[in-house]
């Protein structure tokens, strides 16, 4: 089993190519807040990317064999490990991050958009390495291979085969015939939400750094905040509801909103997984809210259906930021939020976890086979949106699921 080593190489030269660029804002940060040392550090960075990746570019042509299945799952592979290796350099060379290994660690949580961290000081960090920590999020939110797929055709690689093998970012459902036209409709997209969310910030009260901040954490749905107590930071009600939504629209099937561009809102009522997605979200918020008022002590009705829809929004669409303590909740309310950890939010959004669509599949087997104890003779297809599924792609599932609550 051969690999092609040389479109490897290729694209690995592509990502460089980005990251250089990426850094390019966290450098711009350090500038204006006069931090010279991350200064020097992500100027190197932006030199050092963009010529290796141009290099590369240049020396590794493509020959004419076509991108394979396996490449697609090595590039992909090296591609995270890389992005993660290259961007804890900053930390770690600026002294922010003493530690190789803590920085790794923070820069693949950001990347990947876990969100966990090793940092106990978070406000003693140079504003612009906040800036660099929360950007990452940004970068991995959508998956730094729909990026690198926006741009394969000019470069000549076809993406279709890698982000197949990707998984996080919405790069599965095709909304164009051509896949690079389908990243950059879904980037135009990502860069909508981010924009519009920023501005709204910048309306509750935050300056231009923080609403950026707290923008890349929500889109991305990471959850890296410049401060150690997260949102609840920031007392206004209207900076809450604000990143409450665009949570829940960062959770949400990219493709329904183009869908819905088309066919209106009835695209959303008509799909499966948004239903669900819907659903549990607001059934766990008002068991929540009820459990809080009644075991939880608390007096307020608005203040406990804001902070048990921010929770169950921030949990489920694994996002993180939180706006209040629940590990001072009522038991049954920590079991809610357990629950909807393991859910994750749809397919083809940012959020992570096992993705609604395929419980709304395992919902469904389950269903069946209890359906076909009852009425042996009966046929009964798997039905999502209308269209049946494939056995072979419910068995891939449920496979995934088992191997997922494995791990």
């Amino acid at each position: 089993m051969t690999v092609n080593l040389r479109t490897v190489f290729r694209f690995l030269g592509i990502l460089l190519f980005v990251l250089g660029l990426c850094a390019v804002p966290p450098l711009l940060v350090a500038v204006i807040a006069d931090e010279k040392l991350a200064a020097r550090c992500f100027f190197i960075m932006v030199l050092a990317c963009l010529a290796c990746g141009g290099f590369i570019i240049r020396f590794f042509p493509l020959r004419g064999r076509k991108i394979l299945e396996r490449d697609g799952y090595l590039i992909v592979a090296l591609s995270w490990i890389t992005a993660s290796l290259i961007g804890a350099v900053p930390f770690y060379a600026s002294g922010a991050i003493p530690s190789f290994i803590d920085a790794f660690f923070e820069t693949a949580s950001g990347f990947s958009t876990t969100g966990s961290s090793i940092l106990s000081d978070i406000e003693s960090l140079p504003r612009s390495m906040l800036f660099w920590r929360s950007f990452t999020h940004w970068m991995g939110g959508m998956g730094i291979i729909v990026l690198g797929t926006a741009l394969l055709p000019a470069l000549g690689i076809q993406g279709q085969k890698i982000a197949n093998a990707e998984t996080p970012g919405p790069t599965l459902d095709k909304i164009t015939a051509r896949f690079s036209e389908n990243s950059r409709r879904l980037y135009l997209l990502y860069l909508g939400f981010t924009v519009a969310e920023t501005v709204l910030l910048l309306f509750g009260g935050m300056d231009l750094y923080d609403a950026l901040v707290h923008t890349f954490g929500t889109v991305g749905t990471g959850g890296f905040s410049n401060y150690s107590d997260s949102i609840a930071h920031f007392p206004s009600v209207f900076v809450q509801v604000v990143i409450l939504v665009f949570m829940f629209l960062c959770g949400t099937n990219f493709n329904l909103f183009f869908a819905a561009a088309k066919h209106g809102p009835r695209a959303f009522r008509k799909d499966d997984e948004f239903r669900m997605y819907l659903g549990i979200l607001l059934v766990c918020t008002g068991l929540i809210t009820i459990d809080l008022l009644v075991q939880g002590g608390s007096d307020d009705p608005g203040h406990s259906l804001l902070d048990s829809a921010f929770q169950v929004t921030s949990v489920m669409t694994t996002t993180g930021y939180a706006t209040a303590d629940y590990d001072l909740w009522p038991t049954f309310s920590k079991c809610i939020l357990l629950i909807v950890f393991l859910t994750g939010a749809c397919s083809s959004s940012t959020g992570g976890g096992a993705k609604i669509i395929r419980i709304v599949v395992a919902v469904k087997l389950v269903r069946r086979l209890i359906s076909k104890k009852l009425h042996p003779q009966r046929v009964f297809s798997i039905k999502v949106n209308g269209k049946s599924i494939e056995q072979e792609t419910v068995t891939n599932i449920t496979n995934f699921l088992l191997f997922y609550i494995f791990v």
